[in-house]
């Protein structure tokens, strides 16, 4: 009986700790994964023309990030997709930013930039550190951005232009 009832106590010191240390791992700042409706995180990153690119900075506008590498297949078939749709709206306030998250070389994404005549920001040193920002896990993924910078939407795979056209184009008409 003894042994049960030490066996009892040491049970409930074991549940007692383990609840303190769920409740302190829940006062450390942290928030889980990024859902739709979080704010953006916000970066500052350059881009491959040295241009600073500031997310902030782009309030009032809605943002389109791609999250991508040259080995992808769906972003070789949809950057044309993203083209032309930057090229319609550029004017409206649109921003589309392509973050490479591979390793590869300068030369190399020059390459897939020019071969795809990509006409909007392209960022390939830090693409990474974005990435992790966004909780990027696969590539391609694209993350919609609306003017008031919430996270509207994380898309996996390939985009095309009626998706792009139900979450985007509400804020360029």
């Amino acid at each position: 009986m003894r042994l049960d009832r030490v066996a009892h106590i040491g049970f409930g010191f074991l549940f007692f700790f383990m609840l303190l240390l769920i409740l302190a791992g829940c006062r450390d700042g942290k928030k889980g994964p990024l859902q739709i409706g979080d704010p953006a995180p916000d970066f500052i990153i350059n881009d491959m023309n040295g241009k600073t690119l500031h997310l902030a900075s782009w309030k009032g506008k809605p943002v389109v990030l791609r999250f991508w590498d040259t080995e992808c297949k769906h972003c070789l078939a949809d950057t044309p997709v993203f083209n032309q749709y930057f090229k319609k709206y550029k004017e409206k306030g649109l921003k589309v930013v392509y973050i490479n998250t591979g390793k590869e070389s300068v030369d190399v994404v020059t390459d897939f930039v020019k071969n795809l005549k990509i006409p909007f920001p392209v960022v390939r040193e830090g693409g990474a550190e974005v990435a992790a920002l966004f909780n990027v896990r696969i590539v391609p993924q694209t993350v919609i951005i609306d003017p008031e910078q919430t996270i509207i939407a994380a898309i996996p795979g390939g985009v095309r232009v009626a998706r792009f056209k139900e979450l985007v184009g509400k804020f360029l008409n």
